[in-house]
């Protein structure tokens, strides 16, 4: 692999929904395949439901969903993949409580509506599932991630966030380097989630991001649900893209915690402006009274010393980045400015640009996989995240993210929520481990497997 190639894979790709090429992994297998079943098939299952069949250790039994034009666009992409026609539950919003009886299910993927995530999990595990991989986040409520705790331990089960991120390839690399001490003792991190998704909140109702200014039961895909969110709540609304890499690289839940955390919120003015600049003056949602503020700054104290910063940043006008920064004793990686300080290898006060020390640092995912998450969604990311999920069903053995992580991870919205709503008062972060963090192992792309 060249460095073109290298550099090629690390950022995000700009299509919604863009599909592996023709090509299957572990053709012909033998073994006994994963019967597993999707709860959610639009736009983000869609994703994930063209990953799965690209797999031949895969048994695709059953997939479920409410909104007729996603399940048909599901149906196209199982016929083109020539894999037989799983069943199909719709009708009603607890249709997915019939899937979950399919005999020999293992295995359930959710990419649903937040909201939907507690109950469907929690179900899933009652119904004696094993395993249960779900799209961000975990829940709504701090009483909800307690919950999904509660339940995952009290059947002995595994709840996998789907955080994709934690995958990319510079990410990778800079983990790899962090575990080779190459930055010295780790001090601060950031990152977050700033990506302008005003045209995923708001649309014509006909086209997926069409540019219009209508969500709710007028939206489509995400504006049907997501923009709510904005509409009601004023906090740090999407924290595991920022949080999970870098709790990574500080061992959180595995030798290191959360202890205390606070946010702030600036005014909110992103989503109005915009239905006025589409929608004109008139236009009935300038009403709308917006609780989410532009941008929600997030500060994270840790067991062991460390700080870190997150920002949500999703409604202004901005290039995307997710502003991750890796700081240490002895240098620093910045990828907004795709750039690494090494203190006694960087020539003094300049920086090096990131690309070859990336490239050296390549972790051995990424060498052996890179091939197969080609054209996979994100970069290739998903490619990653749900082949650690499948395997670890395979192999019976613990995901490599678990629910601790995503309580932890997740739970940072509800908690910021609370601090803005007490004047941005500082909060004890829980200990979703119980204490367990104090004695548990890093397992987290330690596997060359997945």
């Amino acid at each position: 692999m060249n460095r073109r190639e290298f550099v090629a894979t690390t950022g995000l790709t700009a299509a919604a929904l863009t599909m592996m090429p023709e090509q299957t992994l572990f053709a012909n297998y033998a073994g006994e395949k994963v019967k597993i079943a999707m709860i959610g098939v639009g736009l983000r299952g869609q994703n994930h439901l063209d990953l799965l069949l690209k797999r031949d250790d895969v048994e695709l039994v059953a997939i479920c969903d409410v909104e007729p034009r996603m399940l048909e666009m599901a149906k196209k992409l199982i016929t083109k993949s020539g894999k037989p026609m799983p069943k199909i539950y719709t009708g009603d919003n607890n249709a997915w409580k019939d899937m979950l009886q399919v005999k020999g299910l293992k295995s359930v993927i959710i990419s649903t509506p937040w909201e939907w995530h507690k109950s469907m999990i929690i179900g899933s595990l009652e119904a004696g599932l094993k395993y249960v991989a779900t799209e961000v986040m975990l829940g709504i409520t701090l009483q909800d991630h307690w919950d999904v705790v509660h339940a995952a331990e009290k059947h002995q089960a595994h709840v996998m966030m789907l955080e994709n991120v934690c995958y990319r390839r510079d990410v990778l690399a800079v983990l790899n380097m962090v575990r080779q001490d190459v930055f010295g003792e780790i001090l601060h991190l950031q990152g977050g989630y700033q990506h302008d998704l005003r045209e995923v909140k708001f649309n014509d109702g006909i086209k997926p991001y069409g540019g219009g200014v209508e969500f709710n039961e007028k939206g489509f895909s995400e504006a049907k649900w997501r923009t709510n969110h904005s509409v009601h709540r004023n906090g740090e609304l999407y924290p595991t893209h920022g949080i999970g890499p870098v709790a990574q690289c500080i061992n959180i839940n595995r030798g290191n915690r959360f202890l205390k955390i606070n946010s702030f919120a600036t005014k909110a003015r992103g989503l109005h402006k915009y239905i006025v600049d589409k929608g004109g003056e008139s236009h009935p949602n300038t009403k709308v009274n917006f609780r989410l503020g532009d941008i929600v700054t997030t500060t994270l104290d840790c067991a062991n010393g460390e700080t870190i910063i997150l920002q949500h940043d999703t409604n202004s006008p901005r290039p995307y980045s997710l502003g991750f920064r890796v700081q240490g004793t002895n240098g620093l990686w910045m990828d907004l400015n795709n750039s690494i300080y090494v203190e006694g290898q960087s020539k003094p006060h300049k920086w090096d640009d990131a690309n070859a020390w990336l490239e050296k640092y390549d972790h051995p995912l990424w060498k052996k996989y890179g091939n197969d998450a080609q054209g996979a969604g994100h970069g290739g990311m998903d490619f990653f995240v749900i082949h650690a999920f499948i395997e670890s069903v395979k192999r019976n053995t613990e995901t490599p993210m678990d629910v601790y992580d995503a309580a932890a991870w997740s739970a940072i919205t509800p908690l910021s929520e609370q601090s803005i709503e007490l004047g941005n008062e500082t909060l004890d972060f829980p200990d979703f481990s119980g204490g367990k963090w104090m004695t548990r192992k890093p397992v987290f792309a330690l596997n060359d497997d997945y």
